[in-house]
């Protein structure tokens, strides 16, 4: 054995018990040393730098879970694969007994260069640009009340309502579903998500693990003053390949009737919260059900508007869909004023018309953003597919450089301070 093969590392692992399978760490990981299957998401121990740029982003906290492990003895991936939950961390005397040196030293964790997103570089990694940091004046987030490691695991939620969002007869079937909590606890914030536990179990006989939606309603509840939520949820009916498949979750949630009971655990989410600042401004670019947390967030500020509290600071919309029959809220965002929220919508299969997307409305309103992107009361949200992430941030880019301002300066206000924050599936 030589002196690497006795050497200690400092191992990073992820609680299955506690993992809501977000992909959150997947994604924003800038060396690829995060995997999964249908199981479990893992961490190569040959590839992890312990850059730790996974961890703040991570909603639950199962990502930040480390043993100390002989380099030799480093838990693989189809170990890791395999797991229900942690195994037991080792005593110094089994760590030695395994083939770690004594006293060998942990590896510090890699330092940085600058973001290559920052710089100008090709390579793009949503971790470096998006915030992990909520705006200032957000309101305090309450995560993990009910959850596998939580003092109630799970909260059980009643079905007050369920109505499809989208044209009857389109292939994007989308549920508004709202759900009531009773007299249990549940606070959250707009910006937050639940995990669902559908009911069974899985092709290997273990009950299915939570999946995650984000909350369409906004604090004060769907129907104002009662403790209840809302989501905003697409029947899956066939995997990214477009491969016939019944998603287990989404299927399980738009087929709910008024009165049936769901198993719910969290809430989850620190960073993607809205600002309280009344004059802040808030630009909310989204494409299908990554609508609904900037739903939460236009009726919070319709309410406040309502209400006499609202100060003025701008909404900007950007909403994209293949067509308007399969944009959820199509009808109600049309009945919003116009003083109050600044709707475009980007559609990219309109018969006979151009493919549009987001990023090609925002390159429209070039001159609005980039007002807002230098000012420091302006907040950017971004919630979708994956690969809409790319593009929109390539726009932002594209604006700040047209404006004669410097990428560099913005992009990192826009980290540090809070003010973009990316959501994507």
């Amino acid at each position: 054995m030589d002196a690497s093969d006795a050497q200690v590392i400092k191992q990073h692992l992820i609680d299955p018990e506690i993992c809501i399978r977000c992909n959150t760490c997947e994604a924003t990981c800038p060396v690829g040393a995060i995997t999964h299957d249908s199981n479990n998401y893992v961490v190569d121990a040959d590839k992890c730098n312990l850059c730790m740029a996974c961890v703040p982003p991570c909603p639950t906290g199962s990502i930040d879970n480390w043993r100390s492990m002989p380099r030799v003895r480093a838990y693989s991936i189809e170990e890791q694969l395999g797991w229900g939950e942690l195994p037991p961390e080792l005593s110094a005397e089994e760590i030695a007994a395994a083939g770690g040196g004594a006293g060998a030293a942990e590896p510090e964790p890699a330092q940085s260069a600058a973001p290559a997103s920052l710089t100008g570089e090709e390579d793009f990694n949503s971790a470096q640009v998006g915030a992990t940091l909520p705006p200032w004046s957000a309101a305090h987030a309450y995560t993990n009340l009910y959850g596998p490691k939580a003092a109630e695991k799970t909260i059980t939620a009643t079905v007050v309502g369920n109505v499809r969002v989208t044209e009857v007869g389109k292939e994007y079937d989308t549920h508004h579903v709202m759900l009531d909590f009773g007299s249990m606890p549940f606070p959250v914030l707009e910006g937050q998500s639940i995990g669902i536990i559908p009911p069974g179990t899985d092709g290997k006989g273990k009950p299915h693990h939570a999946r995650q939606y984000s909350i369409a309603s906004p604090r004060n509840g769907e129907r104002p003053g009662y403790n209840n939520l809302s989501l905003t949820i697409k029947r899956v009916l066939q995997d990214h390949q477009g491969n016939p498949v019944r998603g287990v979750a989404s299927n399980y949630m738009c087929d709910l009737q008024v009165g049936d009971q769901v198993q719910v655990i969290g809430p989850f989410g620190a960073s993607f919260l809205m600002p309280n600042h009344p004059r802040s401004n808030i630009v909310m670019i989204c494409t299908g059900t990554g609508s609904a947390p900037m739903r939460a967030m236009t009726e919070w500020r319709r309410r406040l508007r309502q209400s006499g509290k609202f100060e003025g600071g701008k909404l900007m919309l950007f909403f994209g869909a293949r067509t308007k029959e399969e944009l959820p809220y199509f009808g109600p965002l049309q009945s919003l004023p116009k003083d109050f929220i600044d709707i475009n919508f980007a559609f990219s299969r309109e018969a006979g018309k151009p493919k549009r997307y987001v990023q090609d409305l925002m390159r429209e309103r070039a001159a609005d953003l980039a007002a807002l992107l230098n000012d420091a009361n302006s907040y950017f949200y971004v919630c979708g597919l994956k690969a809409m992430e790319e593009g929109v941030v390539l726009a932002l880019k594209d604006i700040v450089a047209n404006a004669g301002l410097s990428w560099e300066q913005v992009a990192t206000s826009l980290k540090r301070d809070g003010r973009l924050h990316l959501e994507t599936y």
